[in-house]
């Protein structure tokens, strides 16, 4: 669960940061070998304000550094995280098997 909470931190942070300046890497080299010859796109306005290419770039890095800070996060939560003790318990039973041998035997 908290590495689901990093991830949507590392993500929402991204996108508003590539909405400002999509030169960050490596969203537009993703852009342009994923979607080439798009640029048409950059005309339509999403949300009426946003241009669509700045916005599937934005989502690109988002989820790349996204899923990275996610498994930073993991991996040092393996290595360092606290571990739980398990305590042992040891627990003696004693059967009290003093009865008569002419009594019967329990109920099924």
């Amino acid at each position: 669960m908290k590495g689901a909470l990093v991830f949507l931190a590392v993500f929402a942070i991204l996108v508003v940061l590539t909405l400002g300046n999509v030169a960050i890497p490596p969203g537009q080299a993703i852009y342009n070998a994923v979607l080439p010859g798009t640029e048409a796109a950059a005309g339509y306005l999403v949300g009426g304000s946003v241009d669509a290419v700045t916005a599937i770039i934005a989502v690109f890095n988002g989820v790349i550094y996204g899923f990275i800070a996610w498994l930073i996060f993991t991996i040092v939560m393996m290595l360092f995280g606290k571990k739980e003790k398990k305590d042992n318990v040891n627990v003696n039973v004693t059967v009290n098997n003093n009865m008569p041998n002419n009594s019967p035997p329990p109920p099924p």
